[in-house]
């Protein structure tokens, strides 16, 4: 299996081609048709790029080992690099939001071409296979750089369908869905960007580990009959995983050799929880 850094690299470079690709040819083609919705979606190409080079530079942030500044390591810089890929969405969308509305109102029309048309088909090919490819490396390593590039991916796939449904609809002299389709994307995107950036923000504000770990880390506690009281859990995050700080209560006569063994192997077991970093287990005496 390919090292989580290693894939995620490729992932952000894959984004990155693919993108610059699709920002040409939508850019060129979408100008050209007064396409609103195609406009709309060669600024979205151009979010990607950044999404992509974000992707890769987080990565390879988080990727470098722990060291005597970092005792933790560098994994917050995925979040770090996420909440900027949220926040370029958000600006982008409002960018969108505005040129699609104002299209609208004034009824712009767009120029029908096949071109277009066939811009929308390389564009949902390609955007399905990075969505595939990225998909498959999230499933292996839940990173949240993957998982922002894999909605992007998906959103792009939805969105350029709208696009060329509203291209196609021009033969019927339907000219009004194309603004809306634009106004679609840009909410669409906006939306994206603020989960995003909460769950970016939610992380580098040391959110607590999820509930389902939290209760799979207590049934690892209850198996010890030894224990007599879990007096505090805490955790912060580390890149994807947590450290998770215990204080439990044990026999004070039991001797400081068995009461240490006793967390010592505490400790692996919970460790070996796929969303555990490291645990550290105090005890207290009772």
């Amino acid at each position: 299996m390919e090292d989580k850094f290693v894939i995620t690299k490729k992932a952000g470079i894959y984004g990155i081609i693919g993108n610059i690709f699709l920002l040409i040819i939508k850019a060129i083609v979408g100008f050209i048709s007064h396409s609103q919705a195609m406009i709309a979606d060669s600024f979205n190409s151009a979010g990607d790029i950044f999404a992509s080079l974000m992707t890769f530079i987080g990565n390879k942030i988080a990727s470098v080992p722990n060291d005597e500044d970092h005792n933790l390591g560098h994994g917050k810089a995925e979040y770090l690099f996420s909440m900027f890929i949220s926040i370029s969405m958000i600006f982008v969308s409002s960018k969108l939001l505005y040129d699609s509305g104002a299209a609208l109102i004034s009824g712009s029309k767009l120029q029908f071409s096949w071109f277009l048309v066939i811009v929308c088909i390389i564009t949902i090919i390609t955007k399905l296979g990075l969505f595939l490819y990225t998909k498959k490396a999230y499933q292996r390593h839940h990173n949240i750089l993957l998982e922002a590039n894999m909605k992007d991916h998906k959103n792009d796939c939805i969105v350029t369908s709208f696009t060329l449904i509203s291209c196609l609809l021009t033969l019927a002299n339907i000219y009004w869905f194309d603004s809306i389709v634009g106004i679609g994307i840009s909410i669409w995107i906006c939306y994206t960007g603020v989960t995003i950036f909460v769950e970016s923000y939610n992380v580098l504000m040391d959110i607590s580990v999820d509930d389902k770990t939290k209760d799979l880390i207590l049934d690892l506690i209850h198996a010890y009959p030894e224990i007599k009281e879990v007096e505090d859990i805490t955790s912060t995050p580390v890149g994807d995983k947590y450290l998770v700080f215990l204080t439990i209560c044990l026999d004070g006569n039991m001797s400081t050799f068995e009461s240490h063994e006793l967390a010592d192997n505490l400790e692996k077991n919970i460790n070996g929880l796929d969303k555990i970093y490291k645990t550290v287990v105090h005890v207290n005496p009772i």
